[in-house]
């Protein structure tokens, strides 16, 4: 199998390919669903907004308070949240009255 990804698609034949992309599929898919199920994620201000059942302006105020910045990556206009992570560090409570 490992001969056939060296070799280039041009120069395989149907059975081949057809083999190898069979074959290659079932152990991506597998990889990709475990992945996929251990970490959710949720995107944007709007993804934010539903996750803690706000508004979208809440979201942002949310967003902007720096409570939840370990669980936000941002890449330019992206936001990308972990959403177990964000719920964890909302929960805990710090300063406010005594």
């Amino acid at each position: 199998m490992n001969d056939l990804k060296e070799k280039p698609l041009w120069q395989m034949t149907g059975g081949e390919f057809l083999y190898l992309q069979q074959n290659s599929e079932q152990k991506e898919v597998q990889s990709v669903t475990q992945v996929a199920s251990s970490k959710k994620h949720v995107y944007g201000i709007a993804g934010i907004a539903r996750l803690f059942g706000c508004s979208m302006p809440t979201a942002n105020r949310i967003k902007q308070s720096g409570k939840i910045d370990k669980a936000i990556t941002q890449i330019g206009r992206k936001i990308i949240v972990d959403a177990e992570l964000a719920l964890e560090l909302a929960g805990r409570k710090t300063g406010g009255r005594k």
